[in-house]
């Protein structure tokens, strides 16, 4: 795939994210951005194209910083993760809550019918959407938590070998498309929730409450299962 080609592409893909974000909807701007990147390299593009696209992003990321392009709150949540001694009683509310409520869980967890614990008392915002690994943090603990990540890299794995198993590329950049998708959304939504990620509005893949969410996943799957039959075919 040729530098032309590459360019090609992000063209078509240039005007749903341009939509997205003016919405804004930053968190799912950055799934775009790495669904792309995915389909980009398994497509045959070479690695300093998107070497140096990453660059250009990067750039492009700081300058829109720097001229306020983002609205106040987004800003905030990009950079709060970032600070080491955030303001509890605003920007790193979520996050120090979310802490809290993880590290309460322990190894066996708080229970499911725990009271007077982070999440049963509200103290975690969005705790049903956005932070929903808060909540299981807390009340399944280090070996629920555990669980569930194997359950969510077992759905990824197999993902990635039916792409690998497809029979033609169409097939292929499908598959590769949707474990890229689910693997930034996990490995977003969970990093947020601890601190090593920026915080946004990115869901966990069939955890998080949402219909238009979870109605997408099994879309996902249901494509899968159609590559994977249609292996030998």
């Amino acid at each position: 795939m040729s530098f032309i080609d590459v360019l090609a592409v992000l063209g078509i893909i240039a005007l749903p994210m341009l939509l997205i974000f003016v919405q804004p909807d930053f968190g799912t701007m950055l799934v775009f951005v790495i669904l792309t990147a995915a389909l980009l390299l398994v497509g045959g593009a070479r690695v300093r194209h998107l070497i140096f696209l990453s660059f250009v992003g990067f750039v492009v990321v700081v300058v829109a910083l720097q001229a306020n392009v983002l609205k106040p709150y987004q800003v905030d949540r990009l950079t709060a993760f970032m600070d080491s001694d955030p303001d509890v009683r605003s920007e790193g509310y979520n996050l120090t809550q979310s802490k809290i409520a993880i590290a309460s869980g322990g190894l066996r967890g708080q229970g499911l019918q725990a009271e007077n614990t982070q999440t049963a008392l509200d103290f975690v915002p969005e705790q049903h959407t956005d932070f929903i690994f808060t909540a299981v943090g807390e009340q399944l603990g280090f070996i629920g938590s555990a669980a569930l990540l194997v359950m969510l890299a077992f759905l990824m794995w197999r993902a990635v070998r039916i792409a690998a198993m497809s029979r033609d590329l169409f097939g292929t950049l499908i598959a590769t498309g949707i474990a890229a998708m689910w693997a930034f959304q996990i490995f977003q939504n969970i990093g947020m929730t601890m601190g090593i990620m920026p915080i946004t509005g990115i869901p966990l893949p069939f955890i998080s409450y949402g219909g238009s969410s979870t109605i997408t996943n099994f879309m996902a799957v249901g494509l899968l299962l159609n590559i994977h039959m249609r292996r030998f075919i």
